[in-house]
């Protein structure tokens, strides 16, 4: 099971890094409306702990918020992420992403079979990125 879950983090990460799965889907018809551009600033304590979890595998210290939203009917979870770091660069934000699937995935079992989808909010509570690797 375990060679399988890295199989999907590994391809997840691929798409990501290598094809269309982009922020862009929202645009697209049928696609979920939009969440907001804005949260607050402080991560629920439930997000809190699964980022403590994170950091403690080796993952983004500025991430200190990782919130799981399932998605309607089994569809792709959106997952809203809180970091200390203002940075909008979109390669850090890919290799963030990549980070927190792989970890989401291998450590805390999460399956992905539709993709997901992730907001990223800054440290002041604005929106940094917003991906939609659904399938």
């Amino acid at each position: 099971m375990r060679g399988r879950t890295l199989v999907v983090a590994v391809t997840l990460a691929a798409c990501a890094a290598l094809s269309g799965c982009s922020d862009e889907g929202a645009d697209q018809a049928g696609a979920p409306a939009p969440g907001p551009t804005v949260t607050g600033t402080a991560a629920p304590p439930d997000a809190a702990a699964l980022a403590e979890r994170y950091r403690q595998a080796g993952g983004d210290a500025d991430v200190y918020g990782i919130e799981r939203v399932p998605g309607p009917d089994g569809s792709s979870p959106l997952f809203v992420v809180h970091t200390h770091n203002p940075d909008a660069d979109d390669a850090r934000f890919r290799r963030q992403a990549a980070s927190i699937t792989a970890y989401l995935t291998l450590s805390e079992g999460v399956t992905l079979p539709h993709g997901y989808r992730m907001d990223v909010f800054g440290p002041d509570g604005g929106l940094l990125h917003r991906w939609d690797a659904s399938v």
